[in-house]
């Protein structure tokens, strides 16, 4: 794997880590700034609709300048965001600080899968996104705990200073190793012109003009299998998140443990979401359609046996790491499939991205939903292996669709 993807990694590590970290800071925060936990929490929220809004509005701002110039911007933003965070006076600022920084996230993975895939040869394409977002997946294990053991030893805000220089880093490392011409993203085209500076391949090259402009870019939305891949990233988000959303009270309310267990507890969840991440990216350059389709279905069955089982502590410590792996194994390709059926579009990859933060608000709001109706702590697992079936299903009709002679194109003709 090419030393470029080491940098979009780091990068997805520290924007993990700026979205997970909070969560073990809120009470030093409230303390520090004299507010509720509650308006603490709004540092969550705030930052998750920031990520909806700059996936979407910053990579059509940035639609028609060099993606390696945009990403190196994108970072820049983010280590901004954490500087302010990490200096603020006054909660207002801190405030800034997280939505400064999350108006990057969405556009960056967005933007840095295609330049990921761009990087390999086209066999190799999912693997390279996974390998990007395995910066995140890492983050997520250590996101909490590392926000947590900084603050405790050092106070909150070394824990932004922490993150301030990983973007750094990052920054350095996209600005030194991710080729200029990285982005052009390799289709079966048919053309024969290969990218700059990369060998032609044979019968399958690279389009070297993916959509630029705003216009053309929205011109990727008229595909259908654009949209039934949006559809299945948000309902597969949505499945796996109803149910994590509350994890927590099920692990202490049916399956018997102590709250300081369920720090380990999701860690074990974080370590399931590294491996499927990795496994999902290879197996999606084997067979990609089949392989969403058996990580799919496979985190639909998972979720339902969690749900019966969910009362024994053995089988909850086995299936939270197996949701971990199912729940991820289809994101990288997800990514791919969206980005080869939009022609390289950066607007559809941070669609993408946009579509999983709808289906974990969706997930999220669905669960609490069967609890307040009585129906047990254990219900959100139901809940979540309803939605992630219903992606199964529309996986599956995508996938024949694609069979098909006008499905399989992927430039759709108007």
């Amino acid at each position: 794997m090419p030393s470029g993807l080491i940098a979009l990694a780091l990068g997805g590590f520290g924007i993990g880590l700026t979205e997970f970290l909070i969560a073990g800071l809120l009470p030093q925060v409230a303390s520090s700034f004299a507010v509720s936990e509650a308006a603490a929490g709004q540092l969550i929220s705030g930052y998750a609709l920031s990520v909806a809004v700059g996936a979407i509005a910053l990579t059509a701002a940035t639609a028609r300048l060099p993606r390696k110039q945009v990403l190196i911007g994108l970072v820049a933003l983010f280590v901004v965001g954490n500087l302010l965070s990490a200096i603020a006076p006054n909660y207002p600022v801190m405030m800034l600080g997280r939505i400064v920084a999350a108006l990057c996230h969405g556009s960056f993975f967005g933007i840095g899968s295609l330049v990921a895939r761009s990087l390999v040869a086209p066999e190799k394409k999912s693997q390279a996104v996974a390998v990007m977002f395995a910066g995140l997946t890492v983050a997520n294990v250590l996101g909490v705990p590392f926000g947590a053991l900084v603050g405790e030893r050092w106070g909150w805000r070394a824990a932004f200073w922490a993150v301030t220089a990983i973007g750094v880093l990052a920054l350095a490392g996209i600005a030194a190793l991710v080729p200029a011409w990285a982005g052009r993203v390799r289709l079966a085209t048919g053309r024969t012109d290969p990218i700059p500076g990369r060998p032609a391949t044979g019968t399958v090259e690279s389009d070297p003009a993916p959509p630029s402009g705003l216009r053309a870019q929205l011109r990727a939305f008229r595909s259908w299998q654009v949209w039934l891949t949006l559809v299945a990233t948000a309902l597969s988000y949505g499945g796996m998140f109803g149910a994590f959303s509350y994890i927590a009270y099920t692990f202490t309310e049916v399956s018997g443990f102590a709250s300081a267990d369920v720090a380990w507890l999701l860690m074990v969840y974080g370590v399931g979401l590294v491996v499927g991440n990795l496994v999902g990216g290879r197996a999606a350059d084997r067979d990609r359609d089949r392989a969403l389709v058996l990580a799919l279905f496979g985190l639909t069955l998972t979720l339902a046996l969690f749900g019966l089982l969910a009362g024994s502590a053995t089988a909850s410590v086995v299936l939270v790491f197996v949701l971990g792996v199912t729940g991820f194994a289809g994101v990288p390709g997800m990514i791919t499939r969206v980005t080869d059926y939009a022609h390289g579009s950066a607007l559809a990859a941070s669609a993408n991205v946009s579509a999983s933060n709808v289906g974990n608000a969706l997930g999220a709001w669905l669960g609490g939903l069967a609890i307040t109706a009585g129906f047990g702590y254990a219900s959100p697992l139901y809940v979540g292996a309803g939605i992630a079936l219903l992606s199964t299903v529309v996986m599956v009709i995508a996938a024949r669709r694609a069979r098909s002679p006008r499905g399989a194109d992927p430039v759709p003709t108007p």
